[in-house]
C-alpha cells in the first residue's frame, strides 16, 4: 500500500487544457511546480519525460507537469515557448525560471535548487528589485552597443533576432549581446526596466533604442549608421593588436595553456629569454585568424610579432636562438 502511494506521488501530471494547467497552478501555489513543455515526435523530449519521472521519485514535494506545446497553443503562446523541450518553473503562481533544451543534469541542479529555496517575504522582493535595477543598469551598459536577443550573433533562436544580427552586421556595428534565453531574471526584468515587452532589444550608451521595427525603420531613413558605433576595420584591427605590447605572440592557446605543440614550444623558448611578452589566442576569434594571415603574409601559427613587425614563426625563432640573435631582436636592438 505504501509502495502504491509513493508511486502515485511520483506521477508525472499529464496537462491537455489551458483550464487544467491554470487550475493546477492555484493547486500547487505553495509548492514548485516544474512544467515539461514537450511534443511526442521529439525523442530528446520523451528522453527527458523519463528524467522528470526519475525526478518526481526522488522529490515527492515537487510537482511535476508536462504539457504538449503544440495541443495546447494558448498556454505555449502565454509562456513564449518556442522550442521543445523546454522546462518552466512556478513558485506561488509566478514563473521563477527556465531550461531551454534537453538538458537532464541542469534540470536536476535547478529542481534541487528551487526545491530547497523558500519564498521571499516582502521586503527582501523589494531588496531584489533594486538589486536586479543595479545589474540590468550595468548590463546594458557593458558595451557601447548592447542587443538582448534570444540565442547569440552565430545562432540566433528566433527569427527577429536572427534578422537583427543580419542587420547589423551588414552595416559594419560593433556591438555585444546577451543571450535572455541564459537569464530568466534579466528576460523578464528587462522587459519591466525598459519598458518594452518583446526581444530582440537594442540599447546604445545604456539607452533603449527598440526592437527590431525600430531598428528596420532607423536603417531605411539612413539613421542607423549615426546611432550605433562602428566596428573598426580589420586591418585597423590587426594593426593594434600586433601593437598592443612590444612582443606580441599569436598562438593557439594562451601563456598559461598551450594548445598545440608548435605554441609550446615557442613559449618554452620565450620563457627561457625572460623577456615580456604578451599572447593572443587565435582559437577565441576567427576573424582574427583567418585575417592576420593576410595581413602578414604568413599561413600558420604560432606567429611572433616584435614592436608591431612579424618575427616569424616557430622555426625562425629557433633559428635566432641558436644563432644567438633572438635575444636582441626581442630587446628591440636590432
Amino acid at each position: 500500500m505504501a509502495a502504491g502511494a509513493a508511486e502515485a506521488a511520483a506521477a508525472v501530471v499529464e496537462v491537455c487544457s489551458a483550464g487544467h494547467f491554470e487550475e493546477l497552478l492555484r493547486l500547487k501555489a505553495k509548492s514548485l511546480l516544474v512544467v515539461h513543455f514537450w511534443a511526442p515526435w521529439a525523442p530528446q523530449c520523451v528522453q527527458m519525460n523519463d528524467v522528470m519521472t526519475e525526478l518526481a521519485k526522488e522529490h515527492p514535494s515537487v510537482s511535476f507537469v508536462k504539457l504538449e506545446a503544440e495541443a495546447v497553443p494558448e498556454i505555449s503562446e502565454k509562456y513564449e515557448i518556442s522550442s521543445v523541450p523546454t522546462f518552466l518553473f512556478f513558485k506561488n503562481s509566478q514563473k521563477i525560471d527556465q531550461l531551454d533544451g534537453a538538458h537532464a543534469p541542469e534540470l536536476t541542479k535547478k529542481v534541487q535548487r528551487h526545491a530547497c529555496s523558500s519564498s521571499f517575504p516582502p521586503s527582501a522582493n523589494e531588496h531584489l528589485k533594486e538589486d536586479l535595477n543595479l545589474r540590468l543598469k550595468k548590463l546594458t551598459h557593458a558595451a557601447p552597443c548592447m542587443l538582448f536577443m534570444k540565442g547569440t550573433p552565430q545562432e540566433p533562436r528566433c527569427g527577429f533576432s536572427k534578422q537583427m544580427v543580419e542587420i547589423l552586421h551588414k552595416h559594419n556595428i560593433q556591438f555585444s549581446s546577451f543571450d535572455i534565453f541564459s537569464d530568466e531574471e534579466v528576460r523578464q526584468g528587462l522587459k519591466t526596466y525598459s519598458n518594452w515587452p518583446t526581444y530582440p532589444q537594442l540599447y546604445v550608451s545604456g539607452e533603449l533604442i527598440g526592437g527590431l521595427d525600430i531598428v528596420k525603420e532607423l536603417e531605411a531613413s539612413e539613421e542607423l549608421d549615426t546611432i550605433c558605433p562602428k566596428a573598426p576595420k580589420l586591418e585597423e584591427r590587426l594593426k593594434v593588436l600586433t601593437n598592443t605590447a612590444s612582443v606580441m605572440l599569436f598562438m593557439k592557446g594562451s601563456k598559461q595553456e598551450a594548445k598545440c605543440g608548435f605554441s609550446k614550444q615557442i613559449l618554452e623558448i620565450l620563457n627561457s629569454t625572460g623577456v615580456d611578452y604578451e599572447t593572443f589566442d587565435i582559437l577565441e576569434d576567427e576573424e582574427v585568424r583567418q585575417g592576420l594571415k593576410k595581413y602578414s603574409n604568413w599561413p600558420t601559427y604560432p606567429q611572433l610579432y616584435v614592436k608591431g613587425e612579424l618575427v616569424g614563426g616557430l622555426d625562425i625563432v629557433k633559428e635566432l636562438k641558436e644563432n644567438g640573435e633572438l635575444l636582441p631582436i626581442l630587446r628591440g636592438e636590432n
